[in-house]
């Protein structure tokens, strides 16, 4: 079964029960390029991914950069795998992993990565790690800024902000470690600006 067929069946099983208890609002989806895309929604909670999937809609497939513990679970971590959710190893550099999110966006599809690289809780701030800019600059894709309100409640619309794509610019062929840092905490200042839509 393909990727995006999996994908698509589990969005169909998860969507009506997520629904239940955390209904999504989405802001924005007008937004969304078509073709390839690097999704970065800001991460305070384990349920963002879901969030993020359910604000974009059952057309949007996305492939997801997760932590490789998760890929483990058994059955689950499986059938995650089937879907386009890989691992990546964070305490070190990942080539394999760097390399599937290449082919993702080569092959014109949308990734999905939390620029922070973990949860941050409220009040708390973390410099944000340069993956989303390289894989958006080696490859000439868009970065597509995302906001979800790190308060959720049960029961009630999360409103999820989905921002205006753009290109980052940079100098030369390839971008120098100094634009990557600075194209990381321009995003995540692009991310949290959202914030101001969702209140």
């Amino acid at each position: 079964m393909k990727t995006e067929s999996v994908f698509h069946l589990l969005y169909a099983l998860i969507w009506p029960f997520f629904n239940l208890f955390h209904p999504v609002r989405a802001i924005g989806r007008e937004n969304i390029p078509e073709g390839a895309a690097v999704i970065c929604p800001n991460h305070s909670t384990a349920g963002d991914p879901f969030y993020t999937v359910f604000a974009f809609g059952w057309k949007y497939p996305m492939w997801a950069m997760a932590k490789k513990e998760i890929l483990n679970w058994p059955v689950v971590g499986w059938i995650l795998g089937k879907a386009g959710v890989f691992g990546v190893d964070r305490g070190n550099s990942d080539l394999k992993a760097a390399k599937t999110a290449l082919r993702c966006l080569k092959e014109n599809r949308k990734l999905l990565i939390f620029p922070e690289g973990t949860r941050v809780s409220e009040g708390d701030s973390v410099e944000a790690k340069a993956g989303a800019a390289l894989f958006a600059t080696r490859t000439d894709s868009p970065l597509l800024p995302v906001y979800i309100p790190t308060k959720k409640r049960l029961f009630h619309p999360t409103t999820v902000v989905i921002g205006k794509p753009y290109q980052p610019q940079i100098s030369g062929r390839k971008a120098t470690s100094e634009e990557l840092e600075q194209i990381a905490a321009d995003l995540m200042d692009r991310i949290h600006a959202l914030g101001e839509e969702a209140r």
